[in-house]
């Protein structure tokens, strides 16, 4: 494997750092190299939230922000119409988006791309923080499914792991049934 490069937009309390953590964190129980760190403006949940995810074969030894990943996890269908989440996507990228929309009806022409609902999802499990559905864990799901870089069963055993009990099998079937409905367009 060659070096991917994920970048996650999100908003706070979304889980878009928790996201990048888990997903280095699955990616090294595989046996692969993994980094991931978050690029916060003003830290208020509802912000505007950037991590990003190296994942390689190799040892990292980049520590800059992503500018051309080869992935895009959009975690709130709102973001787009604000930031440009295809910015620096690799031509043959990918972008994984929370929204009830088909790959289709979007219109990111160019890329592949994948939905998922993960919104309904995380409302159907009441995984809920605050007011804001928690949507990180379906995404990670999402990832898995769209992408293969991860076998899901290494992304349920990390999310079981963190969030031990009850609320963490929320979490573990919400990331098996976005696994399970991944859209994709390619």
């Amino acid at each position: 494997m060659v070096l991917k490069e994920i970048r996650i937009h999100g908003r706070g309390g979304q889980g878009g750092v928790t996201a990048a953590q888990l997903i280095a964190e699955a990616a090294y129980r595989e046996g692969k190299h993994a980094l991931s760190f978050p690029f916060f403006g003003a830290e208020r949940r509802g912000a505007p939230v950037t991590a990003f995810v190296r994942i390689s074969d190799e040892p990292i030894y980049r520590r800059s922000q992503i500018y051309n990943p080869d992935y895009v996890l959009v975690l709130d269908p709102a973001l787009p119409k604000m930031v440009d989440v295809t910015v620096g996507l690799k031509p043959d990228g990918c972008i994984i988006m929370n929204t009830h929309q088909t790959p289709e009806e979007l219109g990111f022409s160019g890329f592949k791309v994948a939905t998922v609902d993960a919104t309904s999802i995380a409302l159907e499990l009441d995984l809920v923080l605050a007011g804001i559905a928690v949507v990180n864990t379906p995404m990670m799901g999402a990832f898995a499914g769209a992408t293969g870089e991860l076998k899901i069963e290494t992304v349920l055993d990390v999310i079981r792991e963190r969030w031990p009990g009850a609320g963490g099998e929320k979490n573990v079937k919400a990331a098996q049934l976005a696994y399970e409905r991944i859209k994709r367009w390619w």
